[in-house]
């Protein structure tokens, strides 16, 4: 019995230390995140958007490559589910960042990064729109409020111009996002068959064979970029694409996704602060506002998720 005990003891100790680490992993992955729109900007300051990630895909295809080998060394495609794991990768790659790098680079790294907090609603939306998903009175208050708190943070003065640079890179970073929405939706019919490290890999080396041709228009504004932009190109590709994964992964196991999903509504505040500190980025007050509001919706989108997971598991136990 106390050989028992003494087991238990040590395995809640050693629960506490994943989750305490977990944690930790987690926060390294938000502000990684967070400053990745800075060096988007200063790397899409001397190579055109396309090249810059094209260049940040061929270096992280060839790291998943490597781990994908050593975690899996049997993994494969099925024939049938090439399509949409093709799919996957043209809108999880190809499309979101073109859009992406595109929207940072005539927009600010602070706007994209208040505009990515809509990620989650988009999802919900579509969600709703091709899986039937019932959408509770909550979700859809969660929702109008993220369309309001869009609307501030990518007008700013609470008005739109159409011939604003600003404002068409904030258009191009919600096609960027709603590339991404789609791409989580083609990902979720794949679960189950796949694991998160095989399907990453495979749609992020689709999507980057895809880039070539679109980087190839581009050509004439090829030019030889400083080893600054260089080491930005660098720290997306490995920080970003694969370490931030890894962590990522990493951290799903340890905790809740409610958890995971609070953390992931910091990143648009490091963003914004990053912006604001390191590339002298003005963000206006009503800005700061929709983002707040972006923000908060989606903390009431996931309470209400895990309420209905809690009232769901209750329903299951009362069977009994």
């Amino acid at each position: 019995m106390q050989k028992y005990l003494l087991w238990y003891k040590n395995s809640i100790h050693f629960n506490k230390q994943k989750q305490l680490l977990a944690n930790l992993v987690m926060i390294v992955v938000v502000v990684l995140w967070g400053i990745s729109f800075i060096s988007i900007k200063i790397a899409v300051s001397e190579i055109p958007p396309t090249t810059m990630a094209l260049l940040r895909f061929i270096i992280a295809s060839v790291f998943l490559r490597i781990l994908l080998k050593k975690v899996e060394p049997n993994a494969k495609i099925s024939r049938n589910d090439l399509p949409k794991m093709a799919a996957g990768g043209v809108l999880g790659i190809t499309c979101y960042f073109y859009f992406e790098n595109m929207g940072v680079q005539l927009s600010t790294a602070a706007n994209a990064s208040l505009i990515v907090s809509i990620v989650p609603i988009i999802a919900i939306g579509l969600d709703v729109l091709f899986f039937k998903s019932k959408i509770t009175p909550l979700k859809l208050a969660a929702v109008g409020i993220a369309v309001l708190g869009t609307y501030l943070s990518i007008t700013a003065n609470g008005k739109i111009e159409f011939n604003s640079n600003h404002f068409l890179g904030n258009i191009l970073m919600i096609c960027a996002m709603i590339s991404w929405a789609l791409y989580t939706l083609i990902n979720k019919s794949l679960q189950g068959r796949y694991s998160g490290i095989c399907m990453t890999t495979y749609q992020t080396i689709i999507g980057t064979l895809c880039l070539v041709p679109v980087s190839i228009l581009e050509y004439s504004d090829w030019r030889v970029f400083s080893l600054l932009a260089f080491w930005h190109v660098l720290f997306l590709a490995i920080g970003c694409s694969v370490i931030c994964y890894v962590f990522y992964m990493y951290v799903l196991k340890h905790l809740d996704v409610a958890i995971t999903t609070i953390y992931l509504s910091a990143v648009p505040v490091i963003g914004v602060v990053s912006g604001h500190y390191f590339l002298k980025e003005s963000v206006f007050p009503i800005q700061m506002m929709g983002g707040m509001l972006t923000i908060l919706a989606i903390i009431a989108v996931n309470i209400d998720s895990v309420k209905a997971k809690e009232n769901s598991s209750c329903e299951n136990c009362n069977d009994y």
